[in-house]
């Protein structure tokens, strides 16, 4: 069990280990933990940032890690209103007039407790969003806290984000995670060996701004082998926006991905709590050495949408209160 400050590619950060995992997390790109790895089977899980690519990481860090999405996705013309107030966030993509991912996953993050134990280590880091630290309050008005803990065992890395609404209003609450997982994760694998499995259930049409008409459609012959074989993820461009629904897995519900190792037999699991509703399955193009299985708690431009709560997942935190997700990363 350890926990240490290290020299990440010239970028301060936390290298900790424990129950054979060992991870590194930088605090000052968005608490990203930018490596995640499995000793005993050389499963290297999470896209890790080389020394060429340390400013592509910096500039896009979304392609590395486990970057922290607020809000996830897009948001059309980079604006919605709440409880009679609006929000307007600068457009990203302007070929689609959207506004996308949030900034949090760029910040700088403070390690405000470490703990280690005999069979785990924990760290948490925190931002703080308010009048005087503006980088998010400037378009989002709310003072808040965020709060990430990473706990290290042999149950590999559980992740719980919180949120603390410190302002007077309700507060607009859509996350997600937007994280390359490596295919192959093995040195020696055999990407035509891999298969990826999800827990989804519908798909959202989509428009050619890629956002959701609101429409659901049932899966196709293609998206309906995620749930139960699996289906490669390369080889052709994948951009799917999809409902939750959980697979069965030892005859249990499981909400989450799985990336098996067909021929070594070795899968990762990424497991997500009942906040995630909906996904985003993305590849890149198709012929990068990674897949993003991105869970979210809100739909693509949800508080845009006219539909129930219950399905696009909008959701608020009243003043003074917290709201908390949890996803863990393990080998199996």
């Amino acid at each position: 069990m350890q926990i240490e400050k290290i020299d990440f590619l010239g970028m301060p950060a936390v290298r900790f280990e424990a129950g054979g995992y060992e991870a590194i997390m930088i605090p000052q790109v968005g608490a990203n933990v930018v490596k995640l790895s499995h000793k005993a089977s050389g499963v290297e899980i999470l896209r890790t940032p080389t020394q060429e690519e340390v400013e592509t990481f910096k500039g896009r860090p979304q392609v590395f890690g486990l970057p922290l999405l607020f809000p996830p996705n897009r948001i059309e013309d980079g604006t919605y209103s709440f409880d009679g107030r609006r929000y307007q966030y600068p457009i990203t993509i302007p070929d689609q007039h959207n506004y996308h991912h949030g900034i949090i996953k760029s910040q700088p993050f403070t390690v405000t407790r470490t703990n280690v134990g005999k069979e785990y280590v924990e760290i948490e880091a925190s931002y703080f969003s308010n009048l005087f630290n503006n980088a998010i309050y400037k378009d989002f008005p709310h003072e808040f806290i965020c709060r990430m803990t990473f706990r290290l065992s042999a149950e590999g890395l559980k992740q719980t984000t919180t949120f603390i609404n410190l302002s007077k209003e309700n507060m607009p609450i859509g996350m997600g995670f937007h994280t390359p997982i490596n295919v192959p994760f093995t040195a020696n694998g055999n990407r035509n060996n891999y298969k990826l499995r999800l827990s989804v259930g519908k798909r959202w049409e989509m428009t050619n701004r890629t956002l959701p008409t609101g429409k659901l459609q049932d899966l196709n012959e293609e998206e309906s082998r995620l749930r139960t074989e699996g289906i490669t993820p390369f080889g052709k461009a994948i951009e799917w926006a999809l409902t939750n629904e959980p697979l069965s897995v030892d005859g249990k519900p499981y909400n989450g991905a799985i990336i098996t190792d067909t021929e070594k037999e070795i899968s990762v699991f990424y497991e997500t709590d009942d906040q995630f509703k909906h996904w985003t399955l993305w590849n890149n193009g198709g012929e990068v050495p990674y897949v993003c299985p991105e869970p979210q708690s809100w739909a693509i431009n949800a508080p845009n949408l006219k539909l129930p709560a219950s399905l696009t997942g909008f959701q608020f935190i009243k003043p003074e209160e917290e709201w908390k997700a949890v996803t863990r990363l393990y080998v199996k």
